[in-house]
């Protein structure tokens, strides 16, 4: 969410008039750089992976590593050679276009995963080497053959958040000071992977759990893999969704398939997928610059998934929203807060093996409940949260635990129906629709991994072990 990215930034025009002001290349750096992106977020095996690279060395090394309980080199010492280019002025929105660097054929050997290439070049001169790094994701050529269970990168955020070539979708770290409304993964990217993702995956694979991988495009542009799967992750921040991934996810819970949001800020702002999935549309809160805004139909619109001209809040598919939660430990909000849960329910299966009773904590040494925080609409009665489903949450919703969370001041200036003085929470429930839907809301839960917390891990086994059979 990034609430310094939202207040007081102006939206950023340049992808639409730079080419009619004939604005220049971006100048490359003086000293030695190295820059790379592949052509494709996730492969298959006897696919080709494509990775362009600028470069002010000519000599080029590639190594490629799966991340894992032991992280396992499969490619070393590729050599090849690159050029220098020019950094085109719309490169954050338009993507570099950039030659072809070299080619990696992915051999049917390399199991299903999230890999990392490092590209390095020697500087004979310094006697220093430079290094560029592209995360990307194989996917299983046999989908569902290896595991039950299908972990879905947060790709769309990744790209929302980087400002390589001078913008993102948010003005805190743009060059220019102005937030951008498009972004292209025909660019270097940063990743978000190693805080979040990467302690579920080490975790899994120490316990014995088998995982395949994709990333959001693929729900979006290959939707029928997720009839092989049983139970489908989203871990730590996937904030960024199309209306076609969300669609697809929807009907996969209606079918009967489970999904885990073991996130939070989840499925916050909608986006629409341009250039064939190389690269992302989002106006945020200045919804009424999308050229939809002036549609009669606005169900595409680029801003929150909760806004009132949308009517589809995220609490329909993930039963908790950002509206409804907020910050914790962060923004200034709730900066002693517990970082833990407060326990409910504490006869649910999900708390089985837990000894966890009503109104214990867990999670507090790890900070699980931290940065950002997705919450619902309840009320109280016998001492027990129940949801109004006012905003969106299902019924049936069980609440199991909670922690407060609030927004951050001035947020409520950009979105006209919220309220300045409400407090809310980090939820963490679960509801039936077919399949079953359980989420932590909250960024941090497999902080909870990562650090071996007791409580964490047996609600993570309990739910592995019930929902990807």
């Amino acid at each position: 969410m990034m609430r310094a990215a939202l207040l007081g930034s102006l939206i950023c025009f340049t992808c639409a008039i730079c080419s009619e002001r004939g604005l220049a290349d971006q100048a490359v750096p003086q000293g030695p750089y190295l820059y790379s992106y592949t052509d494709k977020l996730s492969v298959v095996a006897g696919d080709e992976l494509a990775f362009h690279c600028s470069a002010s060395a000519e000599d080029l090394s590639m190594e490629i590593m799966r991340y894992g309980k032991v992280n396992e080199v499969v490619l070393r010492g590729k050599a090849f050679n690159a050029g220098s280019y020019a950094i085109p002025d719309r490169a954050a929105s338009d993507g570099c276009d950039w030659p072809v660097a070299t080619k990696v054929s992915i051999p049917e050997s390399w199991a299903s995963g999230c890999y990392l290439a490092t590209i390095t070049a020697a500087e004979p001169e310094s006697k220093k080497t430079r290094q560029s790094r592209c995360l990307f994701v194989v996917r299983s050529a046999d989908p569902g053959t290896g595991s039950k269970v299908l972990l879905q990168l947060a790709t769309n955020t990744y790209n929302a958040y980087t400002n390589w070539g001078g913008h993102s979708l948010y003005s805190y770290h743009d060059r220019d000071g102005l937030q951008g409304h498009r972004v292209s993964f025909d660019r270097p990217l940063s990743s978000q992977f190693e805080k979040w993702e990467l302690p579920l995956v080490q975790w899994a694979e120490r316990n014995g759990y088998s995982l395949e991988y994709a990333v959001n495009g693929d729900l979006e542009f290959r939707p029928e893999i997720l009839q092989h799967y049983r139970l489908v992750l989203s871990v730590g921040h996937d904030e960024y969704w199309s209306s076609a991934m969300r669609d697809h996810l929807e009907a996969f819970i209606s079918g009967g398939g489970n999904v885990a949001f073991l996130s939070g800020n989840t499925c916050c702002w909608q986006v629409r997928s341009e250039d064939d999935g190389r690269a992302l549309t989002c106006w945020k809160q200045w919804y009424n610059i999308d050229p939809v805004y002036r549609t009669q139909d606005q169900h595409l619109l680029s801003t929150l998934w909760s806004h009132h001209l949308i009517n589809r809040p995220e609490n329909e598919l993930t039963g908790v929203g950002f509206l409804w939660g907020g910050y914790h430990r962060s923004h200034g909000q709730f900066m002693d807060g517990p970082a833990s849960f407060k326990v409910h329910r504490p006869d649910h299966w999900l708390f089985a093996g837990t000894d966890l009773g009503r109104n214990d904590r867990f999670g507090g040494k790890d900070t699980i409940v931290g940065y950002e925080c997705d919450g619902c609409e309840m009320e109280w009665k016998e001492g027990l949260p129940i949801p109004t489903g006012r905003d969106g949450t299902p019924r049936n919703f069980q609440i199991l635990a909670t922690c407060p969370a609030r927004w951050a001041p001035g947020d409520s200036h950009w979105y006209d129906r919220f309220p300045k003085d409400r407090t809310g929470a980090a939820v963490f429930g679960v509801y039936e629709k077919g399949g079953t839907v359980v989420t932590t809301g909250t960024t941090d839960w497999t902080h909870g991994l990562r650090g071996d917390d007791p409580h964490v891990t047996q609600i993570t086994k309990n739910l592995f072990d019930r929902l990807s059979k």
